[in-house]
Formats: structure tokens, sequence, C-alpha cells
């Protein structure tokens, strides 16, 4: 499956063929990525890669989730999907990460919108959902630059490293998506 969003960049399924260069790239980002993400240290090799593409796969042919590589200017940047997709909730929760080089270029605004799309008319779905740590503005400017509702605060909702971290979530509904687009188009 492939998502062009414009000349520079598109998103695609992950594949087995992408374990060296995502690892690569998680690895070239270990210290960026670790102050937000739980699974560095557990993400030491290329197997280690190879075993996370192999779940993401299963997990697209049981149709619970959809990860994808972001490609910036025909390189791998980073990754993003449904962590999970619930089909009789009509609910899915977006989850992604950038390598810091990739930072600046408007990538994952653009990647969520483009997930939101994909959510809303090809899945169907009625709720989008995304969370992320309290104090990580950078993945929080994501859901709020695109007009998601506040939803909560999640207290002690993730374990990262040494400590609990708070989680804002963060909820978009099929009706919203509808109206912000009818209100981009006429302006």
């Amino acid at each position: 499956m492939q998502i062009t969003i414009d000349q520079q960049l598109f998103l695609r399924t992950v594949t087995l063929e992408d374990a060296k260069t995502v690892f690569a790239l998680t690895d070239a980002s270990r210290d960026y990525l670790r102050e937000w993400l739980p699974w560095l240290d557990i993400t030491k090799e290329v197997t280690d890669t190879t075993a996370y593409i192999e779940g993401c796969i299963k997990g697209h042919e049981a149709k619970s989730s959809l990860s994808l590589v972001i490609i910036f200017q025909n390189e791998i940047v980073g990754i993003a999907g449904f962590n999970t997709i619930n089909h009789s909730n009509k609910i899915a929760a977006i989850g992604y990460w950038l390598s810091e080089g990739a930072q600046g270029h408007g990538i994952m605004t653009k990647t969520v919108q483009a997930l939101l799309q994909y959510a809303f008319e090809e899945l169907q779905l009625n709720k989008v959902e995304i969370r992320a740590a309290v104090d990580n503005a950078k993945s929080r400017a994501i859901p709020e630059r695109l007009g998601f509702t506040k939803e909560g605060t999640i207290r002690e909702a993730e374990w990262l490293y040494d400590h609990y971290v708070d989680h804002t979530a963060y909820g978009m509904l099929a009706s919203e998506w509808k109206q912000i687009n009818e209100d981009y188009s006429c302006s």
C-alpha cells in the first residue's frame, strides 16, 4: 500500500526489506528518540527491527494495525501509522516518529493529515486518537495544529525507562474531519 502526499513525500507499508534501513535510522537517532520512545533499549540490532516489522506485517494482515515508512526525498525518515485499528468501534490510534534530521519540513503534519484522510475516507472510521506525553511539545503540536480535540490527561500512562509519564489524549471524529475539510475548501 502507498499513500502519495506530494512530490517529495509518501508513505508505504513497511516491509522486511526495510529492516536494515529502519534500524540504521533508529540507531542514528537513538539519543534523540529515547527522550520520548520507550523501545530504544530493546532495539539493539537489526534482528530486533526485523521482529518489529514481522509484527507490523501480522497486524496489517489481521487488519488490526497499519505501519508505514515515511519516505521524504527518496529516503526513509520515520514510521507512522495506526498502532491499533478497532473496526468494531470504528476507532484507530495514530503513532509516529521521525528522525532528528528530518524535523522542520512539515513532514509529520502532512503525514498525519494523510492518515486522517485514509482513516475517515477509506476505512470509514468514526474516530482517530493520538496520545503524546504531556511534556512532548513537538508530538503534541501535531494534533493541536490539525484541529484535534484535547480529551484529557491519562495519568502515568507510559513507563519511560525509569519513570512514568502522563499522556495528553486527543481525538478527532469523522464529522469534525468533514467540517475541517469543508471549511478549508471554502477559504
